[in-house]
């Protein structure tokens, strides 16, 4: 079955980084759009960044542009996201999801798009 689990997450101080983790079963990552998307107390799920793997297409939210990587080891099928000078505002639930690459599908993280996702993981930046 279709699974996805994120790991990685945790305590921080500002300034500090972490990578988080998505392991893909049940399907090739490679054959998807992969997002990340955090939810903090009180806000709506949000887009941070998502990958195209089979052509390295990339997008990111405006506010972790230049912060924050994605990137995939398709021979681990999973996809990674670094995140470098982390702020207090970056505390949120974290979430990778899937959705199918086929013709039309916008490399977007928006939540619409996306069939399958994560449990998530809690990072927490501490000022």
């Amino acid at each position: 079955e279709v699974q996805l689990v994120e790991s990685g997450g945790g305590l921080v101080q500002a300034g500090g980084s972490l990578r988080l983790s998505c392991a893909a079963s049940g399907f090739t990552v490679a054959d998807y759009v992969i997002g990340w998307f955090r939810q903090a107390p009180g806000q709506e799920r949000e887009g941070v960044s998502c990958l195209a793997s089979i052509d390295g297409s990339t997008d990111y939210a405006d506010s972790v542009k230049g912060r924050f990587t994605i990137s995939s080891d398709n021979a681990k099928n999973t996809v990674y996201l670094q995140m470098n000078s982390l702020k207090p505002e970056d505390t949120a639930v974290y979430y990778c999801a899937a959705a199918r690459l086929k013709n039309g599908t916008p490399i977007a993280a928006i939540v619409d798009l996306y069939d399958y996702w994560g449990q998530g993981t809690q990072v927490t930046v501490s000022s």
